[in-house]
């Protein structure tokens, strides 16, 4: 077994043990909420390593694909909101259909004619008719019944679907986000895309009759059975009382029917989670098996040689930027997937909680930490940064806790302390990034490059 392959077992062996510790020490539900939501992050870092470790695109806007992904999933699987479409629905397609229409049509000035004033002529006559029907349709949509609904609603087909399309929506952006800011120098680039998801996020949480905004959507539906289906399924009774049996038994009777409840409830939250773990990490090996395929084919190597060197690979009459773009196409995608089942499993779409810290910064930290231009990298950093952004928190109140046990109870520094233990997870952060960027500064598992 090669040094790598070694390195490889240890890490995902280190991993598995620090979960298994969550699940001994604390609770199995927790040690799988955890696993998912890693599971999720490993999919979004594999997003941006495609990005920047295959091609070295900087792209900062993965917040806006991801929430165009989250929003899929409110428009594939709610319901539509009958009365909100017959109060808007029509004057809003139109609205929508004169905006689309006045793109295609100053484009189409613009090659033909090559006038300015046209073309703004153009731009300005589409805004104002567009404008009309929009607020109309807008007002009357989000009139209907504001607090419990206020917006379309969705299409109110399988959630699954949702993934698909989140990333074909988030493909869609990308494409043409790259068509207007590929080509741009490196810190350009991260500045535009910045800016772009930006946009996104804001006409999100705005436009109510889209998604509610920071209203929320919540009761996504599940491509998963719901707790109390299972808790009352005779299987899961069966099973809970035979593996139970033994230390039921041993408490007074009239305690034993509350007993074998509470390990009922128990078991159905796992095996939901159990689910859940089941459907992303076939998601996410599906990835890994397609993006190894396309890294180690004729065209992985002609994107990796672009990304060594643009110049060169231009000379030989490689098209730089068309690659670019269908990179950042891929890359975005994938977070489009990651963002449509992250609200799956939450069950909600809030706008609000689409921050830079939580979509990019830690992100990028997953991708650096893991070592960029490794899948597997990707996959350990994603594990890694989010299982410690997790157990941060109740580490970082142990910590000032037992730091400050010598103090009195009310001591002004323990109390700030324990007050502000929370945010130790920054420093978590900020110390494993130097650590690996010490000692290890191409990664967990750096990029291996095999020898033709």
């Amino acid at each position: 077994m090669s040094r790598y392959n070694i390195r490889v077992a240890v890490v995902f062996s280190i991993m598995l043990l620090l979960l298994l510790m969550v699940g001994l020490a604390q609770s199995w539900s927790l040690c799988l909420s955890i696993l998912n939501l890693c599971l999720i992050s490993a999919i979004m870092a594999l997003g941006v390593n495609i990005q920047w470790g295959y091609a070295g695109l900087f792209n900062v806007g993965i917040m806006g694909f991801t929430a165009l992904g989250g929003l899929s999933a409110v428009l594939i699987s709610k319901e539509s909101i009958s009365e909100a479409v017959n109060a808007g629905g029509i004057k809003m397609l139109i609205a929508l259909s004169v905006l689309a229409l006045t793109v295609v049509l100053s484009l189409y000035v613009h090659k033909k004619f090559k006038n300015k004033y046209l073309v703004t002529a153009t731009i300005l006559a589409g805004y104002l008719l567009t404008r009309h029907f929009y607020l109309e349709a807008a007002s009357s949509i989000e009139s209907i019944n504001s607090a419990f609904s206020g917006y379309l609603g969705g299409l109110g087909l399988p959630v699954l679907f949702s993934w698909i399309v989140g990333g074909l929506l988030a493909a869609g952006a990308a494409w043409l986000i790259g068509k207007i800011s590929l080509g741009l120098r490196t810190d350009y680039l991260a500045i535009a895309t910045l800016g772009i998801s930006e946009i996104i996020i804001a006409i999100i949480k705005n436009e109510d009759w889209l998604s509610r905004g920071v209203k929320n959507v919540t009761a996504i539906p599940r491509p998963v059975p719901y707790e109390i289906d299972l808790q009352q399924a005779a299987w899961v009774k069966d099973m809970v009382t035979k593996l139970y049996e033994g230390s039921i038994h041993l408490l007074p009777i009239a305690d034993q029917a509350a007993a074998l409840n509470a390990h009922i409830n128990n078991a159905a939250i796992i095996l939901v989670k159990l689910c859940y773990s089941g459907l992303f990490m076939a998601v996410l090996l599906l990835i890994i098996f397609l993006a190894g395929l396309a890294l180690h084919s004729p065209w992985g190597r002609m994107v990796r040689a672009i990304r060594d060197n643009e110049i060169a690979a231009s000379a030989m009459g490689k098209n730089v930027k068309k690659r670019h773009l269908q990179i950042f196409v891929i890359g975005s995608a994938i977070a489009g997937v990651s963002g449509a089942m992250l609200v799956t499993y939450n069950g909600q779409f809030t706008p609000g909680s689409y921050i830079p810290l939580r979509y990019t910064f830690l992100i990028w930290v997953m991708v650096i930490v893991g070592g960029s231009g490794n899948n597997l990298g990707s996959v350990v950093g994603g594990f890694l940064i989010w299982f410690l952004w997790i157990e941060a928190e109740p580490v970082g109140f142990w910590l000032a806790d037992l730091s400050t046990s010598f103090l009195d109870q009310g001591s002004i520094i323990r109390q700030h302390l324990l007050n502000n233990a929370q945010y130790i997870r920054l420093i978590f952060m900020g110390a494993v990034l130097l650590m690996v960027m010490r000692f290890s500064p191409d990664g967990i598992l750096p990029e291996t490059k095999k020898r033709l």
